[in-house]
């Protein structure tokens, strides 16, 4: 009879066997049957033992490298949980984790799974509410951060969680007393693969955050489909630009590396320079990279054929990629990023595998695993339409739910699909391209709009660093296309510019889709680096009885006879 490890090995070790066989791999993989799993102890420490390789790279921008081996985390976590249940972590307890890219993150993280308690990570950045929000809702025990927080924290006189601080603070247990700990660790009973290990508040880009409850199996196991989107491989050093809190830093800070056996690199820097990072990436031979659209673009305007980095697999993910920036990288490096889609409650539904043809774009084609269905507004599967899972092959790697709100719950999966609240297109080939949120998506004189569509455009042109796209109020057409523009370093905020990228629109959109309105702006975002559309319609919506608009705003009809432009 096979132990959980080896199911879990087994349905790996397919996946890095036929990494660039996506057929193959599509038909064939199944996930794991696990009736007791925990990830930290059955696999992270399956992983560890005798492994001196490297398992977490840690730099920054002066230099300065931390590392850590397989072996060596395995056993500092070990103190780590050790001493957290001398504080009184109990299996099933909340911990609320609020830590930036040190080596305290990962060896809590693992710690913290080891006694079965549920981990909701969250950023440094989180303002007083926001806190107050995932204390209560989050029903905290134990809380884990950095004196740079204790000030916030210290503000909730009288709640009753354990305070843990990396470092010193009054009336705080410092991490270091976890250093004089017992090196073995054993857990007080088996670890059911459906107990609750995460509970993750989402960004909130349209409404207030849900908290996503994930299990023993659900984030660990389900980022096999991550670990074979990335094409990371056993002694990898896989770079992932995301901060801690989110979900995409377990996407491929933690699960995605580790279930192969790679490196976790991280770079640490106060403000992002292009140059610096791609001086880390040669320096430190990384193999793979994964970044946000944002970082992406960001890294085209360097020279980058100048600098001999050794990335074989290049990613994209929290928003759709534009194919100009993947044809200019590609057109450096020989390389193509390769986009992917997924979200909190999921891990990787869709993506461009490692060997597989790839369409500019497209987002590429259903994960193994994933039984990718598009619904119309008619609940009926399309060419078009909704993303959405069904649930008849409910795949291990979806979330439990959404704690504390059934009602929520029941309707992401009702009749018999989840429902992603993301539109897209699929070809006949298979090849699923991003339209845009279902309450993104808008209609002007008639016609569907996909705001990604119209800035796909937009960051072509030369000036344009990054484009947002919503409904304008018109009395004419219901609404018109509008674009809040970040213009590149240099570019002057005026007339002449946003003629230049009005005409450029014109002459690349159908005549439906065509930008109307424009605007310079900085963008709205959430803290984990995601456009707030949401925002930007609301004050849009705010100006309609206003007159004049605001100073800042540009339109076709003011340059009525310019260029042939008319309204």
């Amino acid at each position: 009879m096979t132990t959980a490890t080896e199911r879990f090995l087994a349905a790996r070790d397919f996946l890095l066997k036929h990494r660039n066989d996506y057929d193959a791999v599509r038909a064939r993989f199944r996930w794991p049957q696990l009736d007791t799993f925990n990830w930290a102890l059955d696999h992270f420490d399956v992983l560890a033992r005798g492994n001196d390789q490297p398992a977490l790279r840690i730099v920054d921008e002066v230099g300065s490298l931390e590392q850590l081996s397989f072996a060596e985390l395995s056993a500092r976590s070990n103190q780590v949980a050790n001493w957290f249940r001398g504080l009184g972590m109990q299996r099933g307890d909340r911990v609320l984790v609020m830590l930036g890219n040190q080596r305290a993150l990962w060896k809590s993280m693992l710690a913290v799974m080891k006694l079965g308690a549920v981990l909701i990570p969250t950023s440094t950045m989180l303002d007083r509410s926001d806190l107050q929000d995932r204390l209560v809702r989050g029903e905290v025990r134990h809380v884990i951060c950095g004196p740079e927080s204790v000030a916030k924290l210290d503000k909730f006189e009288g709640s009753s969680f354990t305070r843990i601080v990396i470092g010193l603070a009054p009336g705080w247990k410092s991490f270091d007393g976890s250093v004089q700990l017992n090196c073995d660790f054993r857990p007080d009973g088996q670890t059911r693969a459906t107990d609750p290990l995460l509970l993750y508040f989402t960004s909130g880009t349209t409404s207030k955050p849900k908290l996503v409850l994930h299990t023993h199996q659900s984030y660990p196991v389900g980022h096999l489909s991550t670990m074979y989107w990335l094409g990371v491989r056993l002694g990898d050093i896989h770079l992932n630009i995301s901060a801690p809190g989110w979900a995409k830093h377990a996407w491929s800070c933690l699960f995605g590396p580790w279930n192969a056996g790679a490196c976790v690199f991280v770079y640490n820097y106060a403000r992002f320079k292009p140059v610096d990072l791609l001086k880390v990436l040669v320096e430190h031979s990384v193999t793979s990279m994964c970044a946000p659209p944002t970082v992406w673009r960001m890294m085209t305007q360097e020279n980058l054929s100048a600098w001999p980095v050794k990335l074989r697999e290049l990613v994209g993910a929290g928003e759709p990629l534009n194919p100009e920036v993947i044809e200019q990288v590609k057109k450096a490096w020989g390389l193509t990023i390769r986009d992917g889609f997924g979200q909190t409650e999921t891990t990787c539904q869709i993506g461009n595998a490692p060997g597989q043809q790839v369409k500019p774009g497209s987002m590429g084609k259903p994960l193994p695993g994933y039984p990718i269905v598009l619904l119309n507004a008619d609940g009926k599967p399309a060419d078009e339409g909704e993303i959405c899972i069904d649930l008849a092959q409910r795949p291990l790697a979806l979330m439990d739910g959404y704690f504390g709100n059934d009602e929520k719950t029941a309707d992401a999966m009702r009749d018999g699909y989840y429902h992603s609240g993301d539109v897209a297109v699929q070809d006949s080939d298979g090849y699923v391209t991003f339209v845009g949120r279902s309450d993104d998506v808008f209609k002007s004189s008639d016609y569907r709009v996909s705001p990604f569509e119209l800035e796909s455009v937009l960051i072509e042109h030369p000036d344009v660093a990054e484009a947002a796209v919503i409904p304008s109020p018109d009395l004419r057409r219901l609404s018109v296309p509008k674009a809040f523009v970040v213009l590149r370093a240099g570019v002057p905020s005026d007339r002449r510019t946003a003629l230049s990228i009005l005409s450029f629109a014109r002459e690349n959109l159908a005549p439906y889709k065509r930008i109307r309105r424009i605007e310079f702006a900085d963008l709205p975002k959430t803290i984990s680096g995601k456009i707030q559309r949401n925002q930007l319609r609301k004050l849009e919506q705010e100006q309609v009885n206003v007159q004049p608009r605001r100073s800042g705003e540009l339109s076709r009809r003011g340059f009525s006879g310019a260029c042939g432009m008319t309204r």
